[in-house]
Order: structure tokens, then sequence, then C-alpha cells
């Protein structure tokens, strides 16, 4: 990814079928979606595609897909980690780079238990880094199956090992954020990429490479307008707009998450199934769906005062 941009990289769903196979025709057109919207890259096979919900061959065969339907317009990052012992770990990490991906994603919380002490975690990436060969790695602090925030310091040495080219932050926290950026900076190859739209313009101009957030699900081509106009002095009221807007609709957006995603990208006319295989996610009711419904006119409402051009149908 081009470091010296801010971008937008979606977190992509997987779409299926009604009776739960991966639909590939409608990921080719989800991919080909984001990429009209002006992504700067993707992050697939991550916990908004399901990856626990799909086997590893379903993870391998939906990551060469996709690759295949980019055709090297943009980088690509996928997951990587499972769980299990770090050599096998690494084993999968080898096949998913394999695919002719930019980075393999290691999931923090599947590198070291939730009682560990950093000193477990960080000899446990070592040994990830010494068993792959310098395939390009990055991390996700995934909320699953526990967060494990690599801290400041922590990040900082493992950029230093030259290894680490990709960041996925949910730490929340926007001085720790910029704490982040500060011990990175001298990195020429490395990018964070915040998850937390809450405090996206902030981020933006502390230094993140750009956002990677499940909101690129509902309306990508505006995290790229984002990403591109966040420092624009002539649309200094429009950015403002823009980030009340994520923050005032954060809420619904989480609420029944994937499902209630696939339902947006529906009412925009994307021809793929609200079918997830995720549990415990909630119930898609008549509520939920009423809420969507006032998000599809809210977010309308917003590009005419903004005057976001190019969007998609």
């Amino acid at each position: 990814m081009n470091k010296t941009e801010k971008g937008f990289i979606p977190v992509m769903l997987t779409p299926f079928k009604d009776n739960g196979a991966v639909d590939f025709d409608g990921l080719t057109k989800l991919t080909e979606m984001y990429l009209d919207a002006g992504a700067a890259g993707l992050f697939a096979n991550c916990l908004s595609s399901e990856m626990f919900e799909l086997s590893e061959d379903e993870r391998l065969a939906v990551v060469k897909h996709i690759v295949k339907v980019t055709n090297n317009k943009v980088p690509i990052v996928a997951t990587g980690t499972f769980g299990g012992a770090i050599a096998k770990q690494a084993d999968f990490v080898k096949k998913m780079y394999d695919t002719n991906i930019e980075a393999v994603i290691g999931i923090t919380g599947l590198l070291a238990e939730e009682t560990d002490a950093d000193e477990v975690f960080e000899a446990n990436v070592h040994e990830l880094l010494s068993l792959t060969d310098n395939v390009p790695l990055g991390f996700y602090e995934c909320p699953v199956p526990y967060k494990r925030v690599i801290s400041p310091k922590q990040l900082g040495a493992l950029v230093a090992t030259g290894r680490v080219t990709y960041h996925k932050d949910t730490c929340l926290d926007i001085n720790q954020i910029k704490e982040k950026i500060a011990l990175t900076s001298n990195a020429t190859n490395f990018g964070l990429y915040d998850a937390y739209m809450v405090h996206a313009v902030e981020s933006l101009k502390a230094g993140s490479a750009g956002l990677s957030c499940i909101q690129g699900n509902f309306f990508p081509e505006l995290l790229v307008w984002l990403c591109n106009n966040y420092n624009n002095a002539s649309l200094t009221n429009e950015v403002a707009l823009a980030q009340q807007f994520f923050i005032d609709q954060m809420d619904v957006m989480h609420d029944v998450y994937p499902t209630v995603a696939k339902y947006y990208l529906q009412k925009r006319g994307l021809a793929i199934s609200t079918f997830t295989r995720r549990t415990g996610i909630g119930e898609f009711n008549a509520e939920t769906k009423a809420k969507v419904e006032s998000l599809f006119e809210d977010y309308a409402s917003l590009k005419e005062k903004i005057n976001l051009e190019n969007v998609l149908a």
C-alpha cells in the first residue's frame, strides 16, 4: 500500500448463498464495489469476512478469488493466524502468502493467551517471524477471541524488525494512536490503519496511513472521500458533518453485524444474500431493519450536504 497517501482499506465481507455456501459471484461483485469506490487496498479473510466460520480451504479459496478479481489493481492483506502452536500458525501464514497477497495479518489475541504476559506474546511473535521466511506481516487487534492491544513500545520494536508493514489498530485511544505513530515514524514501509471512526479525522491528521473499519461495508466511497479531504481547508464544514455522521450512526452499524451490512448493500443494489454463518449476533428483526432503513435515508441526506460525487448506485 502506498503509505505516502491516506487510504481506506475495507474489512471485507464474505457473501454466502442462502444455503450457506460461499457465493463467489457475489464476492466478485463485492470486490468490484470496493475497487470502484476507490479503496487503496483490501483486508480479506478478517472478522467481517466471518473468517472463524470458514474452513481452512475456504479461507484460501476466498483470498485467491479476491486476488484474481483484483488483478493487481490494489494490494491485499489477509489473516493467516488461527491459534495453536506457533509452528502450525507459521505454516498457514506461508500458505496464505502463497495466494499472492502483500502481507499476512496476525491476530494478536491468537498469538498468546489472554492471561499471558507481554513477554510471552513478544516471544511468540518473534518465533513466528523466524518461521515465516521473510513473509511481510501485519497485526490486527481483533476483539475475538479477546482483544490484545499492542502497546506503542511493542509496535515500535516490531516495526523496527523490518518485517511488519501493516497494523490495524483498535485501541480506541487517540493518544495511544499518536504515540504509536511517533514510534514508527521512521519506517518507510509501514502503515497504521485506524478502525475507530469516532476519532477518524484526528487520527488522519495525526499521521495514520488511513482507515480500516466496518463502516466501509455500508458506504466505502465516503471513507475514501474522508481520507482524501480530511485536511482540505475548503471542506472543513463538510468533513465535520461526515465525522459527526460516523459518531451518530456507530451503534446502528454494529448491531446484528454483519447481517445489517449485507442488508444495506442489498438496498444499494448489490446482489448478495444477508445470510451469515455467525451466531450470537442478535436478531435481524423489524426494529433493526427500520434502523437500517433510516441509516440509508440519513446517508442520502449527508451526500447532498457534502456534495459527495462519484458515489455508487
